[in-house]
């Protein structure tokens, strides 16, 4: 796993500042007034860092940084200055910090915030954008600094505010890792070892191996594993830190560790990226490991169907008829639609065990919703109008991109099938409500349901404003801001 960015919080120390070898920020609005904390900074360059704000200040924008490299006085690699705004937003904050996180450098950094009002902010922004995938490279990545020192008026208080924001960013990173993962690395086996460790953190969990799902029933989810050698499982997690006997709220991901398509093969160009195909199931594990850390007062549940589909002799076959959890009856028209097939089973389950006050489910579902909606946004479906907006609205506030979609009777009708109850696939056209209309009939009349399509944001080919290239951990913080929004009780 990638070692994670540790933070020291400090009040702000000329001896310390004097002797810090790494880099030192300052953050300095467009105006170019220095704070103290810049000023005592101003006082070890002697003068020159003041010379360097007179000079950049008029041509500054909110979230450009400066640099001076090598100053003269300190023992510093270089003085970063950042602009911004003492009245900045939760956004222009996060993208400051994570201006800066992209300048850290081999031997950490010091960052003089003062009284920054926004200074939790920067630190979550720096924290989500300080983050590289090195595990399976030979170059030993624990030999940098990865330490960052946070110098303020208040440090215990920035310290206490910080603390759930970079639970959350823990949150983050733990999907971008699973989502990162290897295949032959990330097993079912090696995924559910990893979810059951979170026990250590204060997480209830259960694994339910393949005799428990065939006892359950779950004959959908079983048969999209079935050719392949690594064991289909369900994975339970609980977080009970709401009002005793609340109904939860559940979180379901689809968790196929690697997609081939099956016997419905896909084509060699590009399979490589199918070890995202666990990116709903890596997102439920980030946003309950967030919830954990902070302490969430709040009852979640989060299940996820863990497979691997593989073409074998064993493997199911177009035009096979499985049946669910439910007692519904699938044709199977395409293997390559598998990741419905484990969903139905689990959203049952889940609705039948633990009858939640609302179901969200997150799957990398369908190439079709990247064609709609580019690697921008997921697509978002509900049968209620109230937890949708409230979803839309928490992602939005976490710089998320969603649209929502269509259901409808007449795409329903597209899954009809001549043989069984329905099938698998309702063909090309309308194909990712197609597949949320799949999913919607597994979900009991009046309970509130949201299934988020993520097949375009869970790994991207370009850098975003907080991530590499690769995994993003899109939709951790939008349903860490949801449960804290909306189905916390008052502590």
């Amino acid at each position: 796993m990638v070692k994670p960015v540790s933070y020291e919080f400090l009040e702000t120390n000329l001896d310390i500042l004097a002797e810090t070898k790494g880099r030192i920020a300052v953050i300095v609005p467009p105006e170019g007034k220095m704070d103290p904390a810049t000023r005592r900074v101003n006082r070890l360059t002697k003068g020159a860092l003041a010379r360097l704000i007179d000079a950049k200040a008029a041509d500054a924008k909110p979230g450009k940084t400066v640099t001076l490299a090598y100053p003269t006085g300190m023992a510093a690699e270089a003085v970063v200055v950042l602009f911004l705004a003492r009245n900045a937003n939760q956004t222009d904050a996060r993208k400051a910090g994570a201006a800066l996180a992209k300048l850290r450098g081999k031997d950490g950094m010091t960052l003089c915030v003062g009284s920054q009002r926004r200074a939790a902010e920067i630190i979550m922004g720096l924290a989500l954008r300080d983050y590289g995938f090195d595990d399976h490279k030979s170059a030993d990545p624990d030999k940098d600094d990865r330490t960052v020192r946070v110098m303020a008026t208040k440090p215990d208080e920035l310290s206490t505010e910080a603390a759930p924001l970079l639970a959350v960013a823990e949150g983050v990173f733990f999907t971008r890792d699973l989502t990162n993962e290897p295949a032959n690395v990330l097993t079912t086996t090696e995924f559910a070892k990893r979810l059951s460790d979170m026990k250590s953190i204060g997480l209830e969990v259960e694994v339910l191996d393949e005799k428990k799902l065939t006892e359950l029933g779950m004959g959908a989810l079983l048969s999209v594993g079935q050719g392949s050698v690594s064991p289909s499982s369900v994975v339970v997690m609980q977080w009970n830190g709401g009002a005793k006997d609340a109904a939860p709220l559940a979180l379901v991901g689809k968790g196929v560790v690697f997609d081939t398509g099956g016997i419905s093969l896909k084509p060699a160009g590009g399979m490589e990226d199918m070890t995202m195909d666990m990116g709903g199931a890596g997102v439920v594990a980030g946003a309950m490991r967030a919830l954990a850390l902070r302490k969430a007062p709040a009852n979640v549940v989060g299940l996820v169907g863990l497979v691997e589909n593989m073409p074998s002799g064993n493997a199911t076959r177009p035009g096979d008829v499985v049946t669910s959890m439910k007692g519904d009856t699938i044709e199977v028209i395409n293997t390559d639609a598998e990741g419905r097939l484990v969903l139905c089973d689990v959203l049952h389950y889940t609705q039948d065990r633990f009858k939640p006050a609302a179901v969200i489910d997150l799957a990398t579902l369908t190439g079709a919703i990247i064609i709609g909606l580019g690697h921008d946004k997921a697509g978002v479906f509900s049968n209620d109008d109230a937890l949708c907006n409230q979803f839309l609205r928490a992602a939005d506030t976490e710089n998320e991109g969603a649209w929502r979609m269509p259901l409808g009777q007449c795409y329903a009708d597209l899954l009809k099938s001549r043989i069984a109850d329905l099938k698998n696939t309702g063909g090309r056209p309308a194909g990712s409500v197609t597949a949320a209309e799949f999913l919607h009939r597994f979900i009991a009349e009046g309970t509130p349901w949201i299934h988020l399509d993520i097949a375009g944001v869970a790994s991207v080919k370009a850098e975003t404003q907080y991530a590499p290239k690769g995994a993003t951990g899109w939709g951790v913080m939008a349903l860490n801001r949801l449960v804290s929004d909306q189905f916390e009780v008052d502590s």
